[in-house]
C-alpha cells in the first residue's frame, strides 16, 4: 500500500483527503437538484457502484435507498472467489478473509442404502480447485459486507453517504439535451412520507431489486419461469450431534427433501436452506403460510438419524425458485443507435435461486463492470458511446448464469430416485456440483472479442492470462524491498488501465522490455503521452508495471528505465514499486504458472474491472496503440 505521496499526514491511510468542493453528505444535507449519476438501491450493486464513483470528485454521485438506513442481517452470505478478489481491489479484501468462514470442503450426504430414511456422506470434496485462484470462498453476512462499502465511500474524497428514506417513483428522459437529460421523481418513505422531490441526472442506475421501478420506467421486462417449488432459508445458533455442521453440505433425503448447510463466520452461526413443498402452478409461496416451525421440522426430517436444537432464530424467510432475466440492460431498445442514458444493474435485471451462492456475487460484478466506464465517460478519456458495452457484455453472463442455476436448482429439488447421470454411481447433485465449481467461483466469465477485447492473435504468449478472462494473479517478489506478493494485488478499483510487462530471455538495456518502456515515456504518440493529461501523473491513466525472470539481489543493481521508477505526485517523489520478478523463494514462478514465454516475454492488458483485455508482443508497439485507440479519446488537460 502506497501512501504519503502527497506529504505526510496522521491516521488511517485508508481515509483519503477529502475533496474540497465536496457536497454536504449527512443524514441532514437537502437532496440537490441535479446530480451526475443517481444510484436507486444500497443493495450489493448499489453500494459497489458508489463506491467506485466516490474516488473521483469530479462526479456528483446520489444513491438513494428506501429503508431508514443499512440492513442489519440475513439476506446473501455467500462470497466468491471472483469476489474476493474484487474486494482486493477495493481495499477489504484481507478484512473480509479474516472474519468471515472458509469454505474449504463441501460434502455430500444421500440416503443411506441400508435405512433409506436415514442419511450417511457419501463424498466430499474441496470447494475451491487448487491453483484457481489465490482468494478463499468464503461466507460473511450481507450486511457487514454492506457495511464495508459504506466505509468506503465516507473514507472516499467524496464522503458519499446514502440518502436513506427516499424512494425512486419515476424518470423521464429528454431526447433533446445532452445537459441532465433524466429527471428523476424520489418519493420520501420517512419522517416526511409522501413528500416529492424531483432531480435531474446525467446518468441513472437501478438497483432497486426484483421489482425495480428503473426497469419499469425504461420499459424492461422480465422473463423466464418458476420452479414452483418452496424454500425455506434460515440463519440460526442451535446445538446439533449432525457431524459436517462446520463443514459446506449438500443433503439429499430419500422422502423429506433436500437440504443445504452452510456455515457462518464466528464459529456458531449456520444457514440451513430447506426445501418445503412443491407448490400448484398458479399458487404463490405466500399462500402457503409457511413459518420458521416448518423449517425446523422440515430439517430434522431431512437430517434422520441427526437433529438440530434450535437456540436462537437471527433471520428466515420463505421463498420460490424463479429463473427471470430482462430484455435490456438499459434504456436503448436493441437495434437503436444511441448511447444510454439510464441501467439496471442486480436484481432489477436478472433473478435466480440462492442455492448456487451467485446473486449478490454477480450483482457486484454488474456494477464493477459498469462503475469504471462511467468514470472514464466523466473524465473525458472515452465517448459515452463505452458505456453501450455494459448491456453487451453483463446481458450475456446472466443470461449463461440463469441457465446454469436453472439446471443446477431443478437437480437440487430432485428426488434421489433420479440421482444417477449417464449410468454414473455418483448421484447427480453430487457431480453437478463438481463440474460446477468455475462457475460458482465466478471464474467462468469470458468477454467477447470487441473494442475492449482484444483478439487472439498472440494468446500462445501467455496461455494463463486468456484474454477475455479475469486477471489470474501469481506470487512475485517486488525487487525494492524483496517484499513477496500477489501481482494481482496491485490493482486497485482507482478507474486505472495496466500493462504488465514480462521481459524475455533479454531483459538488460536495448531489450525489448527497454525500448516499450522508451517508447511509452517518449514517443508523443505512445499510449501514454497520447492519454495522460500534461498535469498528471505519469500513472495516472496506464500503469507499467514490468516482471523479470531474474531474482531481485541480481536486478537491484540493474539500470532500469526512468519509468520504471517514474517521479509522482506534488513533490515528484521516486515510485520504487513497479518492478517485480519471480518468486524465487518457493511460492510459484509465475512465468511458469501462467505459460508466459520466456524466450520473447509479453505484456498483458489489463482492464480497470480486472478482466485481460489484450496479449501482445513486447515490441507491438503500433498493435497497442491501435487496440487503446478504439477506447480512449486524446487526452485533456486537468
Amino acid at each position: 500500500m502506497q501512501y504519503y505521496k502527497s506529504g505526510f499526514r496522521g491516521g488511517s491511510p485508508d481515509v483519503k483527503p477529502a475533496a474540497p468542493d465536496r457536497r454536504p453528505r449527512d443524514g441532514f444535507a437537502a437532496l440537490p437538484d441535479q446530480v451526475d449519476v443517481l444510484i436507486a438501491g444500497c443493495g450489493p450493486a448499489g453500494l459497489c457502484l458508489a463506491a467506485q464513483l466516490a474516488q473521483f470528485p469530479e462526479i456528483d454521485t446520489l444513491i438513494v435507498e428506501p429503508k431508514p438506513g443499512p440492513i442489519e442481517k440475513g439476506q446473501a452470505d455467500g462470497v466468491n472467489t471472483r469476489t474476493m478478489e474484487m474486494f482486493q481491489a477495493f481495499g477489504f479484501g484481507e478484512q473480509v478473509k479474516r472474519e468471515s468462514y472458509w469454505v474449504n470442503q463441501t460434502a455430500f450426504w444421500a440416503p443411506d442404502a441400508a435405512n433409506a430414511d436415514h442419511i450417511t456422506r457419501i463424498g466430499r470434496v474441496q470447494d475451491v480447485p487448487e491453483g484457481s485462484s489465490e482468494m478463499p470462498h468464503t461466507l460473511l453476512n450481507q450486511a457487514r459486507v454492506h457495511e464495508l462499502f459504506l466505509e468506503v465511500m465516507k473514507n472516499a474524497p467524496t464522503r458519499l453517504q446514502p440518502s436513506y428514506g427516499w424512494a425512486l417513483r419515476d424518470l423521464q428522459i429528454d431526447p433533446d439535451t445532452e445537459d441532465h437529460p433524466v429527471t428523476v421523481t424520489l418519493e420520501n418513505t420517512g419522517v416526511n412520507a409522501g413528500e416529492l422531490k424531483t432531480i435531474r441526472a446525467n446518468f441513472v442506475v437501478g438497483c432497486d431489486g426484483a421489482r425495480s421501478n428503473v426497469r419499469r420506467a425504461i420499459g424492461g421486462e422480465m422473463h423466464g419461469d418458476a420452479a414452483h417449488q418452496a424454500w425455506g432459508v434460515m440463519d440460526i445458533l442451535a446445538n446439533t450431534d449432525f457431524p459436517d455442521i462446520r463443514q459446506k453440505c449438500l443433503v439429499a433425503s430419500a422422502n423429506e427433501g433436500n437440504m443445504l448447510i452452510l456455515p457462518r463466520e464466528g464459529g456458531y452461526l449456520f444457514r440451513l436452506y430447506v426445501e418445503l413443498d412443491k407448490l400448484n402452478p398458479e399458487e404463490r409461496v405466500a399462500e402457503r403460510n409457511f413459518t420458521a416451525d416448518d423449517m425446523i421440522a422440515a430439517a430434522n426430517r431431512i437430517l434422520q438419524p441427526y437433529m438440530i436444537d434450535v437456540k436462537e432464530l437471527v433471520w428466515w424467510s420463505i421463498y420460490e425458485i424463479g429463473h427471470r432475466l430482462t430484455d435490456r440492460f438499459d434504456n436503448v431498445p436493441a437495434g437503436q443507435d444511441r448511447d444510454p442514458r439510464v441501467f439496471t444493474a442486480g436484481d432489477a435485471c436478472h433473478t435466480h435461486s440462492p442455492k448456487a451462492g451467485q446473486g449478490m456475487n454477480v450483482s457486484m460484478q454488474d456494477s464493477f463492470n459498469l462503475g469504471w466506464k462511467l468514470a472514464q465517460v466523466f473524465k473525458g478519456r472515452s465517448a459515452p458511446s463505452l458505456l453501450r458495452s455494459y448491456s453487451a457484455e453483463r446481458r450475456a453472463e446472466a443470461k449463461r448464469l440463469i441457465e446454469t442455476d436453472h439446471q443446477w436448482a431443478r437437480i437440487m429439488s430432485a428426488p434421489p430416485g433420479q440421482s444417477e447421470l449417464d449410468g454414473s454411481d455418483m448421484p447427480r447433485f453430487q457431480k453437478q456440483f463438481i463440474e460446477n465449481l468455475e462457475f460458482t467461483g465466478g471464474l467462468a466469465v469470458k468477454y467477447e472479442g470487441s473494442a475492449l477485447i482484444g483478439p487472439p492473435t498472440h494468446q500462445a504468449l501467455a496461455p494463463g492470462f486468456e484474454i477475455g478472462c479475469r486477471f489470474h494473479s501469481a506470487p512475485v517478489v517486488r525487487v525494492a524491498d524483496a517484499m513477496q506478493m500477489q501481482l494481482g494485488h496491485l490493482a486497485e478499483a482507482d478507474g486505472r488501465w495496466r500493462i504488465f510487462a514480462f521481459a524475455g530471455a533479454d531483459s538488460g538495456a536495448g531489450s525489448p522490455l527497454y525500448d516499450l518502456a522508451a517508447w511509452l515515456a517518449e514517443d508523443p504518440h505512445s499510449v501514454l503521452r497520447r492519454y495522460t493529461p500534461a498535469d498528471a501523473d505519469i500513472d495516472a491513466v496506464i500503469d507499467l508495471r514490468a516482471i523479470f525472470q531474474q531474482s531481485f539481489d541480481v536486478l537491484l543493481d540493474q539500470q532500469v528505465p526512468a519509468l520504471l521508477r517514474p517521479k509522482t505526485g506534488p513533490f515528484g517523489l521516486q515510485d520504487h514499486e513497479k518492478i517485480f520478478c519471480v518468486d524465487h523463494k518457493g511460492a510459484g514462478d509465475i512465468f511458469e504458472m501462467r505459460g508466459v514465454d520466456r524466450a520473447s516475454g509479453c505484456m498483458v492488458v489489463v482492464r480497470p474491472d480486472q478482466y485481460v483485455a489484450h496479449v501482445l508482443p513486447l515490441e507491438a508497439h503500433q498493435a497497442l496503440s491501435a487496440f487503446f485507440d478504439g477506447i480512449f479519446l486524446p487526452a485533456q488537460s486537468g
